[in-house]
């Protein structure tokens, strides 16, 4: 819904702030998605990293080698352009068609094929940095802990859960929130697959206006706000701490 915008003369149009914004919210709405995710499968992946068995390790070490060594671009690409080739055509149709709010069937909860192949090619490429980060933590636990765990008769998932997990995300707080800043930056390679995040719409409004000093600035400062939150987050989890003064 677009606002009524009173700008004095010189400023982007009101219904220029309603495209940058909107941007911005899918910028916001897509590092969510992006973070959660890769926190939830870097942890899988770093205890496969860990693993003893030496397929296990393989297999984590190979997916490491293919999503940190090909650039997040081509990624995003393949995931855009390649993978359709494989779908069946009627669910292409389905995924590019506009779907109405007001349009009776499940199909208007489904997101657009852009989305699904943005999130789709940040989270994996996402969890490869973030698991990484997870396993530093998780070997800067000493072995103690482990065998005091068991000593109290909790199994190793107890064990981990409750003692190491929470040790080991406490010691890498400020990586792992290095790694969802660069989360929020890399979702601006979206728009080249047509996910009109924020950095999509700001070249909408430079094409459209010609005001490029303007558009971009806007920009700049709106994804300044979302890395000074990270980073105030970062800094308020790493200040609550046991031994750390609030």
């Amino acid at each position: 819904m677009s606002m009524d915008w009173n700008l004095p003369a010189g400023l982007l149009a009101g219904k220029y702030w309603d495209w940058l914004l909107s941007g911005w919210y899918v910028t916001i709405g897509s590092s969510v998605c992006v973070i959660v995710l890769a926190s939830l499968l870097g942890l899988p992946f770093a205890l496969a990293r860990s693993n003893g068995h030496w397929l296990v390790r393989s297999v984590a070490a190979l997916y490491l080698s293919v999503f940190r060594n090909t650039p997040l671009l081509v990624q995003l690409f393949f995931w855009y352009f390649a993978v359709p080739s494989l779908l069946p055509e009627h669910w292409m149709q389905a995924l590019n068609q506009h779907h109405s709010l007001t349009e009776d069937s499940l199909l208007r909860f489904v997101p657009t094929f852009e989305v699904i192949a943005a999130i789709t090619g940040l989270v994996l490429y996402s969890t490869a940095y973030v698991g990484e980060e997870i396993r530093a933590g998780l070997r800067s636990i000493p072995s103690g802990q482990w065998q005091a765990a068991r000593s109290l008769g909790m199994t190793q998932w107890q064990a981990l859960r409750h003692i190491v997990l929470p040790q080991a995300l406490r010691n890498v707080i400020s990586p792992l929130f290095g790694q969802y800043m660069n989360i929020v930056k890399n979702t601006s390679l979206g728009m080249a697959i047509g996910l009109m995040e924020l950095s999509y719409r700001t070249r909408q409004v430079e094409a459209e206006t010609f005001q490029s000093f303007q558009a971009y600035a806007i920009a700049t400062l709106l994804y300044i706000v979302l890395i000074v939150l990270l980073q105030w987050l970062g800094h308020r989890l790493q200040a609550v701490q046991p031994g750390r003064p609030a």
